[in-house]
């Protein structure tokens, strides 16, 4: 008797996300699994994909998102599943959507302001997750508990060390989160209040989530001057919490910077030689993105938003603010230097959308003011939100990273679509092309990598590195997520001064064996999972 499946795909060269070298073969899906991989020209199938001069890999995991808010305002997760990323992960950089608990609450709702329909009806990490499954997503979903909400829950934004039970609470806050669904701790410790922890408290968060097999993802304390001791912080308590560790998109910046990854990447060998399991993430532009207000100094975030927009009103204190601005970053206000103004781009500012695409240093000529006084203004007629794209990474650095093995790919932004109003904003084009980017720019075009190693560090890499049970290979008995893209014509065509544009040559992603997206256009499918730590 022939084999019947609910889905062949034939003809085409098969990746298996492990790292090994491609093979022909087809592949067959009943249900939500892998059923077979070899020869089914005698099988049937109630739909047959052919492709033939394809390459089939696994759905791609997009290890480091921003989707926590943008998930619930368009399930649909346009600007990720056309690129192929089948599962995102959440909750980084210190930050999470739950749990939600006093000044926790006050932050996430200034945030999601921006979405009038989006309303906030959780409070528990358990609650979130299951606000999430009613959306009904495109991909599956993974978070994270971001240690700076924990901070907020508990201690609001104070720059102090937590008492003793001020941790308490926290600890058990993570380890509830934990228990209804997260995946590990993250930081963000270049934002406040996530900034203000020390080693202790970071060590003493993330031996719950060890736990409990768990990660530690971290946004590191510097990425520029102070790289080196920030990998050394970050390593240090993956030792002390016997925890695995994950640097979020590692890269060097600022010229006098550039070539230091070769010896953080040298920091992280030895560390994984000694016994801690440690990787990174990266995106694949010499550009990064985040909010203007990681210019202000620390001090001047203390009690939250609102503190922050009251001091830059104040003159006395927004003239402190601006010196220390100065100080602490010479010669931006020359253009002829390498990092500065003219490098920062505005591309969220919804106070003055004609103000997107700018650069700081363009708004300040055109209005007479001096780049630091145009940005102080710029925070305060947007309470503090507004976001960035900053150029200061070097094209060598961005390969030397991603040549190494244990690095997974991450496209450090929230899922966007280009209709509705996550269309409002600019964004990073690495919402849109961070996966295409690489297998079409660094794989085929300038041969960086090699088309299995990319696909590893894209699917079975970051699996292990999560621990996700069936998911970033193509093998029997496994979920069916599956990419299938011509390797000829892959390309992102998301720009800077253009960026809501999905990418070409993804012919079809499968998620959970449905059919999401088909010849390159989106099913209105959402088979997506929540996929819980202990679920």
């Amino acid at each position: 008797m022939q084999p019947h499946f609910d889905l062949i795909i034939r003809n085409g060269m098969i990746f298996d996300g492990t790292g090994s070298p491609a093979r022909r073969a087809d592949l067959g899906i009943v249900g939500d699994q892998i059923a077979a991989l070899d020869d089914l020209t005698n099988a049937s199938a109630a739909r047959v994909l052919d492709a033939a001069n394809r390459y089939v890999a696994p759905g791609f995991i997009d290890m480091h998102t921003h989707s926590d808010e943008t998930v619930l305002v368009n399930p649909k997760m346009e600007s990720a599943i056309h690129q192929g990323v089948t599962t995102q992960v959440t909750g980084n950089c210190g930050g999470s959507a739950a749990p939600l608990y006093g000044a926790a609450r006050d932050d996430l709702l200034h945030d999601i302001a921006q979405y009038k329909d989006l309303t906030l009806d959780w409070q528990t990490m358990g609650e979130y997750l299951a606000r999430v499954e009613r959306a009904r997503l495109s991909t599956n979903y993974v978070t994270h508990v971001g240690q700076g909400t924990l901070r907020a829950c508990v201690m609001g934004h104070a720059m102090r060390v937590p008492t003793p039970d001020e941790l308490k609470q926290m600890q058990n806050l993570l380890a509830r989160s934990m228990e209804e669904g997260a995946w590990g701790v993250s930081t963000g410790l270049i934002y406040p209040p996530s900034s203000y922890a020390d080693v202790d408290e970071l060590v003493a968060l993330s031996r719950i989530a060890a736990e409990r097999g768990g990660l530690y993802s971290s946004h590191i304390r510097n990425e520029g001057e102070r790289l080196l001791e920030a990998v050394d912080e970050a390593l240090t308590i993956g030792a002390r919490a016997q925890i695995r560790v994950q640097l979020a998109h590692h890269k060097a910046a600022g010229k006098r910077n550039w070539g230091k990854v070769n010896q953080s990447i040298a920091k992280i060998e030895q560390a994984r030689a000694r016994g801690i399991n440690a990787g990174a993430d990266q995106y694949p532009y010499i550009a990064s993105s985040t909010g203007l207000s990681t210019v202000i100094p620390d001090w001047a975030h203390e009690g939250g938003w609102g503190k922050m927009v009251a001091r830059l009103r104040d003159a006395a204190t927004r003239q402190r603010i601006a010196e220390e601005v100065r100080v602490a970053r010479p010669g931006w206000e020359n253009p002829a230097v390498d990092s500065g103004w003219h490098n920062i781009l505005i591309v969220g500012c919804k106070s003055d959308r004609s103000r997107q695409g700018k650069t700081v240093w363009q708004i300040a000529e055109m209005h007479g003011k001096d780049p630091v006084e145009t940005s102080c203004d710029l925070l305060i007629a947007n309470e503090g939100a507004v976001q960035v794209v900053i150029f200061s990474m070097a094209e060598d650095d961005v390969k030397t990273v991603m040549r190494v093995p244990w690095v997974s790919v991450g496209s450090d932004s929230g899922a966007r679509a280009p209709t509705g109003p996550l269309a409002e904003a600019q964004c990073h084009p690495r919402t849109y092309g961070t996966f295409p980017r690489v297998l079409a720019k660094y794989v085929r075009d300038e041969q960086v990598l090699a088309w299995e190693l990319a696909i590893a560090k894209m699917t079975a890499r970051p699996a292990q590195m999560l621990g996700l049970d069936r998911r970033g290979e193509i093998r029997a008995g496994y979920f069916a997520d599956i990419v299938v893209f011509d390797p000829a014509t892959i390309a992102d065509t998301a720009t800077f001064t253009e960026p809501h544009q999905f990418p070409v040559g993804i012919d079809y992603v499968i998620v959970n064996g449905t059919l999401t997206i088909e010849n390159g256009k989106h099913t209105d499918a959402r088979a997506g999972r929540v996929l819980r730590k202990n679920g």
